[in-house]
């Protein structure tokens, strides 16, 4: 095949350095990481274009050998959020193009960016570099608004503008899923030979099963407790509230379960979820269970494998998910997932055989189905032992060796 020496990947709107599970970071960074040691492992150079977000930041950070984070100076430091970022694209696009001009040409290969708003930036780097241009959506303006959280804002028309100005200028699109390939022709008029389905991974040396009450001795939770987990960023299009308003339910069917009882909630406030960050620690007061969540920071890796087995069930009850990583995570721990049947969870969990899938966001729903999980231990058995093997076949070398193909095909 014909690879890249070195490829520039840009991330404008999060580092890959960042925390997942706040603010913007989530599950693209992960992806961008992952991807890029396994590059890097293959003799392929990666420089990851960022914006700077604090003048504590070295420009240049070595993110494992032969993987350069750079940081790009874009605006203030502080302050802007993803919204106030297109207008500082001009001036993100200057720095990644002045880093190039200072080597001899061509230096890079490819570019390879993620997110519509670095599209934009690899859009003109592929035209001043002559190289070609991969892009991966991650999430798209279009899809986001077919399934709003209610209550939630759509995404401007600015943003479905410029993804369909990305889709045109990319030589390969990647999508985690066939669905997502399909509404990249469908929505946004892609040609159907540019684009190329890549499944997200997992990183089955961290995320892996082990001894659950172990884990609840490290987490200082009960041996004994029934553990519903959330993972993610606190905001609508997520649902956190399903789950609480599902546990609610199943305590007020089942008094006795309160005695047991503990819901997880990991991550912290980001997006629209900003403008009242306290939502969810009020509902839980207004349901009645404040004594029963607990609510955790978002969590290094290592650290979130624990919460994971500790678990009895994951609840992954968003809106819209491009994949999931949580889920997969989530499985490969050989915890089953209970997930809403939308975009890539409908991948990431295989419906009754490693968790379950409903349709909508009813919470009477969710605690209807976590009580036959909860209530049959061979069911669990069956669906932890399913969610093993499901998870095993989405390793991140994988979706690797499947991006190596496509770069080869440029």
């Amino acid at each position: 095949m014909g690879l890249p020496r070195r490829v520039a990947t840009v991330s404008v709107h999060t580092s890959p350095l960042d925390q997942p599970g706040c603010g913007d970071a989530g599950g693209m960074n992960v992806y961008v990481t992952e991807v890029a040691r396994r590059l890097a492992e293959r003799d392929i150079a990666v420089e990851i274009f960022t914006r700077a977000t604090s003048s504590d930041i070295p420009p240049t950070v070595e993110l494992t050998p032969g993987v350069t984070v750079r940081h790009i100076t874009a605006g203030p430091f502080e302050g802007l959020d993803k919204n106030d970022l297109p207008a500082q694209l001009c001036a993100f696009t200057s720095g990644v193009l002045r880093e190039e001009a200072a080597h001899e040409p061509g230096w890079y290969d490819l570019v390879h960016s993620h997110y519509w708003l670095s599209g934009q930036v690899g859009w003109l780097a592929k035209e001043r570099w002559g190289v070609p241009l991969v892009h991966t959506m991650h999430t798209m303006a279009k899809v986001k608004n077919l399934w709003l959280a209610d209550g939630d804002s759509p995404e401007p028309a600015l943003r479905a503008i410029g993804e369909a100005q990305v889709v045109e200028a990319a030589d390969r699109l990647i999508a985690s899923t066939a669905e997502e390939a399909t509404q990249l022709v469908d929505l946004y008029g892609a040609d159907p030979a540019r684009v190329e389905v890549v499944a997200p991974g997992v990183d089955l040396s961290v995320f892996s099963p082990g001894d659950r009450v172990t884990s609840r001795l490290r987490l200082g939770l009960p041996a004994d407790a029934v553990v519903l987990l959330f993972v993610g960023r606190i905001q609508p299009l997520k649902a956190p509230d399903v789950v609480l308003r599902a546990a609610a339910s199943l305590v007020d069917a089942e008094p006795a379960l309160r005695e047991r009882l503990v819901v997880v909630v990991v991550g912290g406030p980001s997006g629209t979820g900003l403008e009242e960050p306290e939502h969810l620690s009020k509902l839980a007061g207004t349901l009645g269970i404040s004594d029963l969540v607990r609510f955790e920071p978002p969590a290094p890796q290592e650290l979130l494998a624990d919460y994971y087995r500790a678990a009895d069930l994951t609840v992954v009850p968003s809106y819209n998910e491009s994949f999931g990583l949580v889920a997969l995570e989530s499985q490969a721990c050989a915890t089953p997932v209970m997930a809403a049947r939308v975009g890539g969870l409908a991948t990431a969990v295989k419906d009754g055989v490693s968790g379950l899938l409903v349709d909508g966001h009813d919470p009477e729903e969710y605690a209807a189905l976590a009580r036959t999980v909860i209530d049959a231990p061979a069911r669990h058995a069956a669906l932890a032992a399913g969610a093993v093997g499901h998870a095993s076949g989405f390793g991140w070398d994988a979706t690797v060796e499947r991006v190596l193909e496509v770069y080869s095909q440029l």
